[in-house]
């Protein structure tokens, strides 16, 4: 690459090096980051200015954990002495010609580009669920998510109308992936332990928790006896489980069934799947399920020097001939294959093929409970599933603080179900699900920020 000005770029320096730009700082692109060395110039690109870990964001939605201990600012993969720079921008299109990307704030070259931008929620065009639901895909969704949950609460204790009491005290989770059952489980804990000392003057005892699921069996991406395993833990819970049934309306009040059923519930959590976030520019004919189709070096059909990892990349193969499954595992094992294979191209020596070693899918229920698939087709639940759930979680938290803060929230909420963090900072907002229309702090403009949602697979470090 001759050398260019830094007139425009985004201000990153000039360089004779090969440049790699990475846009997304999530397990795939962070992992990335780390494992490139100084023969490149890195530039990460993110809307956010920190890394989300996205397993624990239903634990900091219902208050289990503080929301800043899942994140670490993306600042701290900047190493000092690297030529590795991080920009906080939203980018907004691809131009493969000019290999060129274009930002809410200005245009970058690049000479080779990774897409790792992770995945969004998917309401498959229903608009009354994008309006009135709450998706959990990103922090800020958790923190809209803890709102409302309180808030329901709060209000549940002045209002006279008992019909619309109830109606407050019931709540619609939507899909039986891990989001699902791992929500599904935290509320029924929370209501037989939790609320009813925040709540003495209401009757926690009537709270529903429902859970709906298309499928006949729950955790679809895990083992049959996993599945079997997690509605016997959640119906000890009371939860209620209505399988092979879709909710086709819902208007902040009232839940309709395909089959003709209505449920009354104040709050509908949607975590029926995932779609990835596609970037304008690209062929549409790389384009597969929302993900982009890439080859077994992770590069994108069609072109040579662009690549995708983690949830946005569709790579079929023998073993995985619907795509691998959408979890972390994925896209960290991803992001340093493909580090590795741009220091050989860099070397001029030959890429080698990713090729996924799945160490093991664990889905946690509640106390006690969890699932768990492991290697060698061997399934198991109960306490050693669960005391493993997180103890990986806790392992690849990023940052000493993080692994130390839920460490400690999570032993406060063993002994004494301390769920600290319920607290109303900011209220909730309908549609708050990076689907209104806000402003953005860098461009000064207005800018659409919708957010689409359906679930891969479960995480086993799940994303």
């Amino acid at each position: 690459m001759t050398k260019v000005s830094e007139e425009f770029y985004l201000c990153i320096p000039a360089t004779t090096k090969k440049r790699v730009i990475v846009i997304g700082g999530g397990f795939a692109g962070m992992n990335l980051v780390k494992f490139l060395n100084d023969d490149f110039q890195v530039v990460l690109l993110d809307k956010n200015n920190y890394h989300t870990f996205i397993p624990l964001l239903y634990q900091a939605a219902t208050a289990g954990i503080e929301p800043d201990s899942i994140a670490d600012p993306l600042r701290n993969l900047v190493e000092r002495g690297k030529d590795v720079h991080f920009r906080m921008v939203k980018v907004t299109g691809i131009d493969p010609e000019k290999k060129e990307i274009k930002t809410s704030i200005d245009s970058i070259s690049y000479d080779y580009l990774i897409l790792a931008t992770g995945s969004e929620t998917n309401y498959f065009g229903n608009k009354s669920i994008q309006r009135y639901g709450l998706p959990l895909k990103t922090l800020r969704n958790a923190l809209n998510m803890r709102s409302k949950f309180l808030e329901s609460f709060e209000r549940a204790t002045f209002t006279k109308d008992e019909e619309e009491k109830s109606m407050l005290l019931n709540f619609v989770i939507v899909g039986g992936g891990p989001t699902g059952v791992e929500l599904a489980g935290t509320l029924s804990e929370m209501r037989k332990h939790v609320l009813p000392k925040d709540y003495p003057e209401l009757d926690i005892a009537s709270m529903n928790i429902y859970l709906i699921h298309s499928h006949d069996i729950l955790l679809p991406g895990m083992s049959e006896k996993a599945g079997k395993t997690t509605y016997k833990f959640l119906k000890e819970m009371d939860v209620d489980i209505i399988l092979n049934d879709k909710v086709v309306q819902y208007d902040g009040q009232m839940v309709t069934l395909k089959s003709g059923d209505t449920l009354k519930a104040g709050t509908l959590i949607w975590g029926a799947g995932v779609q990835g976030c596609n970037i304008e520019g690209l062929s549409q004919e790389c384009v597969v399920r929302g993900s982009y189709k890439v080859d077994e070096y992770n590069r994108i059909a069609g072109y040579d020097n662009i690549f995708a990892i983690g949830d946005v990349a569709w790579q079929v193969n023998e073993k995985y001939p619907e795509g691998h499954p959408g979890v972390a595992q994925v896209a960290i094992q991803q992001g340093r294959h493909l580090a590795k294979n741009l220091l050989a191209l860099q070397k001029g020596k030959q890429m080698h093929p990713f090729d996924y070693t799945n160490r093991g899918t664990i889905a946690t229920i509640g106390r006690n409970k969890a699932v768990a698939d492991l290697a060698g087709n061997i399934s198991t639940g109960g306490w050693f599933a669960w005391m493993s759930w997180w103890v990986v979680h806790i392992y690849y938290l990023v940052g000493f603080r993080n692994k130390l803060g839920t460490f400690i929230n999570w032993i406060l909420n063993y002994l004494f179900y301390k769920y600290s963090s319920r607290l109303i900072i900011k209220p909730y907002v309908p549609n708050d699900n990076e689907g209104d229309v806000q402003e953005s702090i860098l461009s000064r403009e207005i800018v659409d920020e919708s957010e689409h949602e359906p679930e891969k697979a479960p995480d086993s470090v799940n994303k």
